[in-house]
C-alpha cells in the first residue's frame, strides 16, 4: 500500500484545513485508516480513526468537535478536515493504513505516508 498525504499548510489559528490521502497498491476499501501526528519533541499521537466502511470512527479528545475524519471509497482517499484550529495543532501529520479484514478502528497500523507539515500561528 503506497499512501501519499497533503494539503497541509500555514494558518492563522481558528482557521482551517483539509488534509487529504491518497491510496493505491490494495483495494482501498478493504482497509482500515487513520491520522496520525507527532509535534516537535513529542510522541506521535492517534487522533482519528476510521473503519473500512466509514461506519466506525473515532476521535482523540484533543480533537473532537474541531476534526472530522471522513473516506471516499470511490476516490481512494481519506481526509481530515481541521476546523478552529489552534497553536498546539502544529505538528506533522501521517496518514497510515491497515488491512484488517472486519469493520472495526484499530489503534496500530502497518503502512504510513509521508507527512505534511501543518503550522497554526497565534
Amino acid at each position: 500500500v503506497q499512501l501519499q498525504a497533503s494539503g497541509g499548510g500555514h494558518v492563522q489559528a481558528g482557521g482551517s484545513l483539509r488534509l487529504s490521502c491518497a491510496a493505491s497498491g490494495r483495494t482501498f476499501s478493504s482497509l482500515s485508516m487513520a491520522w496520525f501526528r507527532q509535534a516537535p519533541g513529542k510522541e506521535r499521537e492517534l487522533i482519528a480513526a476510521i473503519s473500512w466502511s466509514g461506519g466506525g470512527i473515532y476521535h482523540a479528545s484533543s480533537v473532537k468537535g474541531r476534526f472530522t475524519i471522513s473516506r471516499d471509497n470511490a476516490k481512494n482517499t481519506m481526509y481530515l478536515r481541521m476546523n478552529s484550529l489552534k497553536p498546539e495543532d502544529t505538528a506533522v501529520y501521517y496518514c497510515a493504513a491497515k488491512y484488517v479484514g472486519q469493520e472495526v478502528v484499530v489503534t496500530t497500523y502497518d503502512y504510513w505516508g509521508q507527512g505534511t507539515q501543518v503550522t497554526v500561528s497565534s
